[in-house]
Protein backbone atom coordinates (compact mmCIF):
# COMPACT_ATOMS: atom_id res chain seq x y z
CA UNK A 1 0.00 0.00 0.00
CA UNK A 2 1.39 3.42 -0.97
CA UNK A 3 2.23 5.65 1.99
CA UNK A 4 0.81 9.12 2.41
CA UNK A 5 3.10 11.88 1.06
CA UNK A 6 5.36 13.20 3.80
CA UNK A 7 3.87 16.71 3.87
CA UNK A 8 0.41 15.21 4.43
CA UNK A 9 1.76 12.96 7.19
CA UNK A 10 3.16 16.08 8.85
CA UNK A 11 -0.25 17.78 8.71
CA UNK A 12 -1.85 14.75 10.34
CA UNK A 13 0.84 14.59 12.99
CA UNK A 14 0.32 18.28 13.80
CA UNK A 15 -3.37 17.58 14.41
CA UNK A 16 -2.38 14.77 16.79
CA UNK A 17 0.15 16.98 18.55
CA UNK A 18 -2.47 19.71 18.96
CA UNK A 19 -4.93 17.13 20.33
CA UNK A 20 -7.37 18.10 17.56
CA UNK A 21 -7.16 14.85 15.55
CA UNK A 22 -10.58 13.79 14.29
CA UNK A 23 -11.82 10.19 14.14
CA UNK A 24 -15.10 8.38 13.67
CA UNK A 25 -16.84 7.27 16.85
CA UNK A 26 -19.97 5.32 17.72
CA UNK A 27 -22.46 6.78 20.18
CA UNK A 28 -23.51 3.77 22.30
CA UNK A 29 -26.80 5.00 23.72
CA UNK A 30 -25.85 8.07 25.74
CA UNK A 31 -28.48 10.73 26.43
CA UNK A 32 -28.43 12.83 23.27
CA UNK A 33 -27.34 16.45 23.64
CA UNK A 34 -25.33 16.32 20.44
CA UNK A 35 -27.26 15.40 17.31
CA UNK A 36 -29.08 17.76 14.94
CA UNK A 37 -32.25 15.67 15.30
CA UNK A 38 -33.93 18.54 17.13
CA UNK A 39 -37.49 17.18 16.85
CA UNK A 40 -36.70 13.46 17.12
CA UNK A 41 -38.09 12.82 13.64
CA UNK A 42 -35.11 10.75 12.48
CA UNK A 43 -36.50 7.81 14.45
CA UNK A 44 -40.20 8.49 13.84
CA UNK A 45 -41.97 5.23 12.99
CA UNK A 46 -44.96 7.22 11.71
CA UNK A 47 -42.83 9.02 9.12
CA UNK A 48 -41.01 5.78 8.23
CA UNK A 49 -44.34 4.10 7.44
CA UNK A 50 -45.70 7.15 5.62
CA UNK A 51 -42.62 7.24 3.36
CA UNK A 52 -43.12 3.57 2.50
CA UNK A 53 -46.79 4.24 1.73
CA UNK A 54 -45.80 7.11 -0.60
CA UNK A 55 -43.38 4.80 -2.44
CA UNK A 56 -46.05 2.12 -2.88
CA UNK A 57 -48.65 4.62 -4.09
CA UNK A 58 -46.22 5.90 -6.72
CA UNK A 59 -44.93 2.42 -7.69
CA UNK A 60 -41.35 3.33 -6.80
CA UNK A 61 -40.18 0.31 -4.79
CA UNK A 62 -36.59 0.58 -5.96
CA UNK A 63 -33.29 1.12 -4.17
CA UNK A 64 -31.56 3.71 -6.33
CA UNK A 65 -32.27 6.64 -8.62
CA UNK A 66 -30.17 5.04 -11.43
CA UNK A 67 -28.57 8.28 -12.59
CA UNK A 68 -28.49 12.06 -12.37
CA UNK A 69 -31.79 13.91 -12.55
CA UNK A 70 -31.00 15.18 -16.04
CA UNK A 71 -30.56 11.59 -17.23
CA UNK A 72 -32.56 8.77 -15.66
CA UNK A 73 -32.91 9.81 -12.01
CA UNK A 74 -35.82 12.26 -12.12
CA UNK A 75 -38.59 10.07 -10.68
CA UNK A 76 -42.11 11.36 -10.10
CA UNK A 77 -41.55 11.98 -6.38
CA UNK A 78 -39.21 14.85 -7.18
CA UNK A 79 -41.95 16.84 -8.88
CA UNK A 80 -44.48 16.06 -6.15
CA UNK A 81 -42.09 16.99 -3.38
CA UNK A 82 -40.63 20.13 -4.98
CA UNK A 83 -44.11 21.45 -5.73
CA UNK A 84 -45.13 20.75 -2.14
CA UNK A 85 -42.00 22.44 -0.77
CA UNK A 86 -42.55 25.53 -2.91
CA UNK A 87 -46.13 25.91 -1.67
CA UNK A 88 -45.21 25.22 1.97
CA UNK A 89 -42.39 27.76 1.88
CA UNK A 90 -44.44 30.36 -0.06
CA UNK A 91 -42.07 30.61 -2.98
CA UNK A 92 -42.27 30.16 -6.72
CA UNK A 93 -40.02 27.13 -7.13
CA UNK A 94 -37.90 24.60 -5.25
CA UNK A 95 -34.94 22.50 -6.33
CA UNK A 96 -33.75 19.55 -4.24
CA UNK A 97 -30.02 18.88 -3.82
CA UNK A 98 -28.37 15.82 -2.32
CA UNK A 99 -27.15 17.71 0.75
CA UNK A 100 -26.80 21.18 2.21
CA UNK A 101 -23.13 21.12 1.28
CA UNK A 102 -23.96 20.26 -2.34
CA UNK A 103 -26.56 23.02 -2.43
CA UNK A 104 -24.21 25.72 -1.14
CA UNK A 105 -21.36 24.60 -3.37
CA UNK A 106 -23.67 24.45 -6.38
CA UNK A 107 -25.27 27.82 -5.74
CA UNK A 108 -22.20 29.91 -5.00
CA UNK A 109 -20.01 28.29 -7.64
CA UNK A 110 -22.55 29.05 -10.39
CA UNK A 111 -24.71 32.06 -9.52
CA UNK A 112 -22.27 34.91 -8.64
CA UNK A 113 -20.23 35.77 -11.75
CA UNK A 114 -16.89 37.40 -12.47
CA UNK A 115 -17.24 41.10 -11.66
CA UNK A 116 -19.87 40.45 -8.98
CA UNK A 117 -19.40 40.95 -5.23
CA UNK A 118 -20.30 38.65 -2.34
CA UNK A 119 -20.54 39.96 1.22
CA UNK A 120 -20.85 37.14 3.73
CA UNK A 121 -21.05 36.91 7.51
CA UNK A 122 -17.66 35.96 8.95
CA UNK A 123 -19.22 33.01 10.82
CA UNK A 124 -20.94 31.56 7.76
CA UNK A 125 -20.80 27.80 7.47
CA UNK A 126 -17.85 26.07 5.77
CA UNK A 127 -20.05 24.96 2.87
CA UNK A 128 -20.94 28.58 2.10
CA UNK A 129 -17.30 29.64 2.25
CA UNK A 130 -16.18 26.68 0.13
CA UNK A 131 -18.75 27.57 -2.53
CA UNK A 132 -17.65 31.21 -2.47
CA UNK A 133 -14.03 30.09 -2.91
CA UNK A 134 -14.95 28.34 -6.16
CA UNK A 135 -16.88 31.38 -7.39
CA UNK A 136 -15.24 33.91 -9.74
CA UNK A 137 -16.86 36.79 -7.82
CA UNK A 138 -14.93 38.95 -5.36
CA UNK A 139 -15.81 38.10 -1.78
CA UNK A 140 -15.62 40.10 1.45
CA UNK A 141 -16.64 39.01 4.93
CA UNK A 142 -18.41 41.39 7.29
CA UNK A 143 -18.31 41.33 11.09
CA UNK A 144 -20.66 38.77 12.58
CA UNK A 145 -24.28 39.98 12.66
CA UNK A 146 -23.04 43.56 12.26
CA UNK A 147 -25.30 45.30 9.76
CA UNK A 148 -23.45 48.62 10.08
CA UNK A 149 -20.13 47.00 9.20
CA UNK A 150 -21.84 45.44 6.18
CA UNK A 151 -23.25 48.83 5.14
CA UNK A 152 -19.80 50.42 5.47
CA UNK A 153 -18.22 47.76 3.25
CA UNK A 154 -20.97 48.02 0.63
CA UNK A 155 -20.52 51.80 0.53
CA UNK A 156 -16.88 51.41 -0.46
CA UNK A 157 -17.62 49.32 -3.57
CA UNK A 158 -17.39 51.09 -6.89
CA UNK A 159 -20.05 49.04 -8.59
CA UNK A 160 -19.65 48.58 -12.32
CA UNK A 161 -22.61 48.65 -14.68
CA UNK A 162 -23.14 44.89 -14.81
CA UNK A 163 -21.92 44.02 -11.31
CA UNK A 164 -24.30 42.21 -8.95
CA UNK A 165 -24.07 42.41 -5.15
CA UNK A 166 -24.93 39.41 -2.96
CA UNK A 167 -25.40 39.48 0.82
CA UNK A 168 -25.08 36.07 2.47
CA UNK A 169 -25.95 34.92 5.97
CA UNK A 170 -27.34 32.06 7.98
CA UNK A 171 -30.58 32.71 9.86
CA UNK A 172 -29.42 30.60 12.84
CA UNK A 173 -25.68 30.12 13.24
CA UNK A 174 -24.54 26.57 13.77
CA UNK A 175 -21.80 27.14 16.35
CA UNK A 176 -23.01 30.14 18.41
CA UNK A 177 -26.74 29.46 18.08
CA UNK A 178 -27.50 33.14 17.60
CA UNK A 179 -29.83 34.71 15.05
CA UNK A 180 -29.04 37.03 12.13
CA UNK A 181 -30.66 40.51 12.01
CA UNK A 182 -32.59 39.53 8.90
CA UNK A 183 -34.93 42.52 8.77
CA UNK A 184 -31.94 44.89 8.88
CA UNK A 185 -30.25 42.89 6.14
CA UNK A 186 -33.38 43.13 3.99
CA UNK A 187 -33.30 46.93 4.32
CA UNK A 188 -29.61 47.06 3.43
CA UNK A 189 -30.18 44.79 0.42
CA UNK A 190 -32.91 47.14 -0.79
CA UNK A 191 -30.74 50.21 -0.16
CA UNK A 192 -27.83 48.85 -2.21
CA UNK A 193 -29.89 46.90 -4.78
CA UNK A 194 -28.30 43.67 -3.54
CA UNK A 195 -29.56 40.07 -3.56
CA UNK A 196 -30.04 38.50 -0.11
CA UNK A 197 -29.22 34.80 0.32
CA UNK A 198 -30.17 33.04 3.59
CA UNK A 199 -29.11 29.59 4.78
CA UNK A 200 -31.97 28.29 6.96
CA UNK A 201 -30.35 24.94 7.87
CA UNK A 202 -30.75 25.34 11.63
CA UNK A 203 -34.07 27.22 11.45
CA UNK A 204 -36.02 24.76 9.29
CA UNK A 205 -38.55 22.84 11.39
CA UNK A 206 -37.99 25.10 14.40
CA UNK A 207 -39.12 28.64 13.57
CA UNK A 208 -42.47 29.49 12.03
CA UNK A 209 -45.89 28.22 13.01
CA UNK A 210 -45.29 24.89 11.28
CA UNK A 211 -41.50 24.89 11.07
CA UNK A 212 -41.26 26.98 7.89
CA UNK A 213 -38.11 28.75 9.08
CA UNK A 214 -37.18 32.19 10.39
CA UNK A 215 -37.54 33.97 7.03
CA UNK A 216 -41.23 33.09 6.87
CA UNK A 217 -41.79 33.70 10.57
CA UNK A 218 -40.57 37.26 9.98
CA UNK A 219 -42.68 37.62 6.82
CA UNK A 220 -39.73 38.56 4.60
CA UNK A 221 -39.82 35.60 2.18
CA UNK A 222 -40.67 37.88 -0.74
CA UNK A 223 -37.55 39.97 0.00
CA UNK A 224 -35.06 37.07 -0.10
CA UNK A 225 -33.49 36.06 -3.40
CA UNK A 226 -32.60 32.51 -2.37
CA UNK A 227 -33.11 30.33 0.69
CA UNK A 228 -31.33 27.09 1.51
CA UNK A 229 -33.31 24.71 3.73
CA UNK A 230 -31.75 21.41 4.71
CA UNK A 231 -33.49 18.20 5.76
CA UNK A 232 -30.73 16.53 7.80
CA UNK A 233 -31.41 18.50 10.97
CA UNK A 234 -34.88 19.12 12.42
CA UNK A 235 -36.66 17.29 9.54
CA UNK A 236 -34.63 14.20 10.47
CA UNK A 237 -33.97 12.91 6.95
CA UNK A 238 -31.54 13.80 4.14
CA UNK A 239 -30.99 16.34 1.36
CA UNK A 240 -31.60 20.07 0.95
CA UNK A 241 -33.61 22.49 -1.15
CA UNK A 242 -32.93 25.87 -2.71
CA UNK A 243 -36.04 28.05 -2.73
CA UNK A 244 -36.51 30.98 -5.08
CA UNK A 245 -37.94 32.01 -8.42
CA UNK A 246 -38.61 29.65 -11.31
CA UNK A 247 -35.85 31.45 -13.21
CA UNK A 248 -33.36 30.68 -10.42
CA UNK A 249 -34.40 27.02 -10.51
CA UNK A 250 -33.97 26.93 -14.29
CA UNK A 251 -30.54 28.55 -13.97
CA UNK A 252 -29.35 26.04 -11.36
CA UNK A 253 -30.64 23.16 -13.47
CA UNK A 254 -28.42 24.35 -16.28
CA UNK A 255 -25.31 25.60 -14.50
CA UNK A 256 -24.99 24.13 -11.00
CA UNK A 257 -22.36 21.40 -11.34
CA UNK A 258 -23.06 19.78 -7.96
CA UNK A 259 -26.64 19.26 -9.17
CA UNK A 260 -25.90 18.26 -12.77
CA UNK A 261 -23.06 15.81 -12.23
CA UNK A 262 -24.28 13.63 -9.37
CA UNK A 263 -26.59 10.66 -9.03
CA UNK A 264 -30.01 11.77 -7.78
CA UNK A 265 -31.32 10.92 -4.32
CA UNK A 266 -33.05 7.52 -4.27
CA UNK A 267 -36.87 7.47 -4.15
CA UNK A 268 -36.92 6.54 -0.46
CA UNK A 269 -34.99 9.69 0.52
CA UNK A 270 -37.37 11.96 -1.40
CA UNK A 271 -40.43 10.10 -0.07
CA UNK A 272 -39.17 10.69 3.47
CA UNK A 273 -38.79 14.43 2.80
CA UNK A 274 -42.39 14.57 1.56
CA UNK A 275 -43.60 12.51 4.55
CA UNK A 276 -41.93 14.92 6.97
CA UNK A 277 -43.43 17.99 5.30
CA UNK A 278 -46.89 16.43 5.30
CA UNK A 279 -46.40 16.02 9.04
CA UNK A 280 -45.24 19.65 9.37
CA UNK A 281 -48.30 20.84 7.49
CA UNK A 282 -50.60 18.99 9.90
CA UNK A 283 -48.88 20.70 12.83
CA UNK A 284 -46.67 18.74 15.22
CA UNK A 285 -46.38 19.05 18.98
CA UNK A 286 -42.60 18.47 18.95
CA UNK A 287 -41.92 22.07 17.90
CA UNK A 288 -43.56 23.43 21.05
CA UNK A 289 -41.88 20.76 23.19
CA UNK A 290 -38.52 21.88 21.81
CA UNK A 291 -39.24 25.54 22.55
CA UNK A 292 -40.22 24.64 26.12
CA UNK A 293 -36.98 22.70 26.56
CA UNK A 294 -34.93 25.65 25.27
CA UNK A 295 -36.50 27.94 27.87
CA UNK A 296 -36.06 25.34 30.62
CA UNK A 297 -32.39 24.87 29.68
CA UNK A 298 -31.82 28.65 29.82
CA UNK A 299 -33.47 28.80 33.24
CA UNK A 300 -31.21 25.99 34.46
CA UNK A 301 -28.14 27.83 33.16
CA UNK A 302 -29.17 30.69 35.44
CA UNK A 303 -29.98 28.42 38.38
CA UNK A 304 -26.56 26.75 38.18
CA UNK A 305 -24.61 29.99 37.89
CA UNK A 306 -23.43 29.22 34.36
CA UNK A 307 -24.57 32.39 32.60
CA UNK A 308 -21.01 33.65 32.11
CA UNK A 309 -20.01 30.37 30.45
CA UNK A 310 -22.80 30.16 27.87
CA UNK A 311 -23.35 32.26 24.77
CA UNK A 312 -26.77 33.93 24.61
CA UNK A 313 -29.10 31.89 22.38
CA UNK A 314 -32.84 31.30 21.99
CA UNK A 315 -32.30 28.34 19.67
CA UNK A 316 -31.60 24.63 20.25
CA UNK A 317 -27.85 25.35 19.97
CA UNK A 318 -26.49 26.29 23.40
CA UNK A 319 -22.71 26.72 23.50
CA UNK A 320 -20.60 26.63 26.65
CA UNK A 321 -17.23 28.29 26.01
CA UNK A 322 -14.34 26.34 27.55
CA UNK A 323 -11.04 27.66 26.27
CA UNK A 324 -8.38 25.07 25.47
CA UNK A 325 -8.58 21.77 23.63
CA UNK A 326 -7.43 19.65 26.59
CA UNK A 327 -9.95 21.10 29.02
CA UNK A 328 -13.00 20.96 26.77
CA UNK A 329 -12.20 17.39 25.76
CA UNK A 330 -11.71 16.37 29.38
CA UNK A 331 -15.07 17.79 30.43
CA UNK A 332 -16.82 16.14 27.45
CA UNK A 333 -15.28 12.79 28.47
CA UNK A 334 -16.46 13.29 32.06
CA UNK A 335 -20.01 13.96 30.85
CA UNK A 336 -19.83 10.88 28.65
CA UNK A 337 -18.93 8.75 31.68
CA UNK A 338 -22.10 10.09 33.31
CA UNK A 339 -24.10 8.94 30.27
CA UNK A 340 -24.43 12.24 28.37
CA UNK A 341 -23.39 12.77 24.76
CA UNK A 342 -22.20 16.38 24.42
CA UNK A 343 -19.63 17.06 21.72
CA UNK A 344 -16.56 19.25 22.18
CA UNK A 345 -16.09 21.68 19.31
CA UNK A 346 -12.41 22.36 18.69
CA UNK A 347 -10.31 24.70 16.61
CA UNK A 348 -10.06 25.02 13.62
CA UNK A 349 -13.87 24.52 13.48
CA UNK A 350 -14.06 27.45 15.91
CA UNK A 351 -11.31 30.02 16.57
CA UNK A 352 -8.54 29.04 18.95
CA UNK A 353 -9.52 30.04 22.47
CA UNK A 354 -13.23 29.72 21.59
CA UNK A 355 -13.41 25.94 22.03
CA UNK A 356 -16.72 24.85 23.47
CA UNK A 357 -19.20 22.21 24.47
CA UNK A 358 -22.11 22.53 22.08
CA UNK A 359 -25.38 21.37 23.60
CA UNK A 360 -28.00 20.55 20.97
CA UNK A 361 -31.44 20.44 22.57
CA UNK A 362 -34.27 18.21 21.41
CA UNK A 363 -37.99 17.85 21.86
CA UNK A 364 -37.37 14.45 23.46
CA UNK A 365 -34.92 15.60 26.15
CA UNK A 366 -36.58 15.49 29.58
CA UNK A 367 -36.37 18.23 32.18
CA UNK A 368 -34.68 15.71 34.49
CA UNK A 369 -31.94 15.11 31.90
CA UNK A 370 -31.39 18.84 31.40
CA UNK A 371 -31.27 19.48 35.15
CA UNK A 372 -28.78 16.67 35.75
CA UNK A 373 -26.37 17.46 32.92
CA UNK A 374 -26.09 21.13 33.89
CA UNK A 375 -25.58 20.30 37.57
CA UNK A 376 -22.71 17.98 36.63
CA UNK A 377 -21.28 20.60 34.27
CA UNK A 378 -21.34 23.28 36.99
CA UNK A 379 -19.25 21.03 39.27
CA UNK A 380 -16.77 20.23 36.48
CA UNK A 381 -16.23 23.92 35.76
CA UNK A 382 -15.35 24.82 39.36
Amino acid sequence: MEKLPLKLEKRLQKRKNDNSFRKLLFCPGEIDFSSNDYLGLASSEKIYKKAHQILKENKLLQNGATGSRLLSGNHILYDLTENYLAEFHQTEAALIFNSGYDANIGFFASVPQRGDYIFYDELAHASIRDGITISHAKAYKFNHNNSENLRTQLSKIEKKENSVLYIVTESVFSMDGDIAPLKKLVKIAEEFDAFLVVDEAHATGIFGEKGEGLVQELGIHDKVFARLNTFGKAPGCHGAVILGSQSLKDYLLNFSRSFIYTTALPPHSVATILAVYLEFDNGISQIQHLKSNIQFFKNQILQNGLTANFLESDTPIQSCIISGVEQVRSIAESLEKEGFEVKPILSPTVPQGKERLRFCLHAFNSEEEITKVLKILSKLLV
